[in-house]
């Protein structure tokens, strides 16, 4: 199959928040503005090339995440052109911060073919933000919510729990706060403190106190039942839409569509067949940084990761059909619906049966998923610990 999403990564920010540990970096005005002329220059060329030779032929859904991609200004929009010249996505995301999203940079975008907006609001509580990093405020939060409904877009919104000085009463005032805005989808992410970030040192140094597991899981089970009420239809582990509203994108990771990454850090995912019909095109160099190329012969799939902004040097990692099953199975355990019954069926021609009985069985008697309607589905257990029921899954691949 050929790519059935494509993802282009943004790595500048005007400043990092204390938790990050994304690839994006804060430069001066002066020193950003020429930065990301020169990234924008290289990865159209990259669009341009795979474009060009029909490898986004058939691309579904597009996201252009980061970093900070509204930050780019016109250039998203020119960027967000270029594209579409190439292909006809269903769904056309960008990432957005209050701070540096515009009424006319929303109209700009619509007008360009964006149909969806995600910003980054994480909370609405100005102590919260401060505590974070984060260097909008609520009042820009809300305003940009409002100019992306008004644009016409389909507007999504990542929450966060468990940061420092968070309270269950501060988090659902958020929630409530925004649920007056009718977005369409709503993410809700525990705060993980990475190895290395400023707000992982503040901990360590005492200067800060970051949210157990626990109080994690009670902002969870909140959000769950606030957005509920509201209309909103949970179908991942983090994310909530209203009817129609459900992340195609992302749902094409979930479920093992073949993607393409461009730009620095960003991963793709392809099988080998398609992997090698794109490098007998000579359409993407990830093709020459592997000391064994993909082969039409080679089964399972690829990954890869671009290691630099020019989209020269790559990592490349190949998994084996087993592998690849296992990934798709532990995948669909981030879903409300759970394995299918057909995807365990094709599991079951490279998982030896009594691995794979055992695994679902595991599951079942641990309490982290049920039989529904023909799929296994993750409980309310499996939900609040999901590390144990997908490295059950991912635990199949050898």
């Amino acid at each position: 199959m050929r790519p059935r999403a494509l993802y282009l990564h943004i790595p500048f920010c005007k400043a990092k928040c204390l938790y990050c540990d994304f690839d994006s970096r804060a430069l001066g005005v002066c020193e950003l503005d020429a930065a990301m002329e020169r990234y924008c220059r290289s990865l159209a060329a990259q669009v341009e090339a795979l474009g060009g030779a029909g490898a986004l032929d058939e691309v579904e859904t597009v996201y252009i995440g980061g970093g900070t991609p509204s930050l780019l200004g016109m250039r998203l929009v020119s960027l967000v052109e270029l594209v579409r010249g190439y292909c006809d996505p269903v769904e056309f995301t960008c990432e957005a911060n209050p701070e540096s999203f515009t009424l006319g940079l929303a109209q700009a975008l619509r007008g360009a073919g964006v149909t969806r907006i995600s910003l980054g609001v994480q909370t609405l509580d100005a102590d919260e933000l401060k505590a974070i990093g984060r260097i909008h405020s609520a009042e820009q939060a809300l305003l940009a919510i409002a100019q992306a409904n008004a644009a016409g877009f389909s507007t999504s919104c990542d929450v966060m729990c468990g940061l420092p000085g968070q309270t269950l009463e501060s988090f659902g005032r958020t929630l409530e706060t925004l649920m007056t805005l009718n977005p369409g989808h709503v993410s809700v992410y525990p705060l993980q403190l990475e190895e290395g970030t400023p707000l992982a040192r503040l901990e360590a140094q005492g200067c800060v106190a970051v949210s157990d597991e626990d109080f994690q899981a009670a902002c969870m089970d909140l959000a769950a039942k606030m957005l509920a009420e509201d209309g909103f239809e949970r179908y991942e582990v983090a994310s909530y839409a209203r009817p129609g509203q459900r992340c195609r994108h992302n749902i094409a990771y979930w479920t093992g569509k073949p993607y393409l990454g461009l730009g620095r850090s960003a991963a793709g995912m392809l099988d080998m067949a398609a992997a090698s019909e794109m490098c007998n095109l000579g359409t993407h160099p990830f093709c020459t940084s592997d000391s064994n190329p993909p082969s039409a012969a080679h089964e399972g799939r690829m990954r890869y990761r671009q290691l630099d902004d020019e989209g020269v040097r790559f990592e490349t990692e190949h998994l084996s059909p087993r592998e690849a099953m296992a990934e798709d199975l532990m995948l669909a355990c981030r879903m409300t619906d759970g394995i299918p019954y057909d995807l365990l069926v094709r599991a079951a021609s490279c998982i030896p049966t009594a691995d794979l009985r055992a695994a679902c069985e595991s599951a079942l008697s641990s309490g982290l998923a049920m039989w529904d309607a023909g799929a296994l589905k993750p409980t309310h257990l499996g939900w609040l610990d999901g590390n144990e029921l997908f490295g059950l899954f991912w635990g199949l691949a050898e």
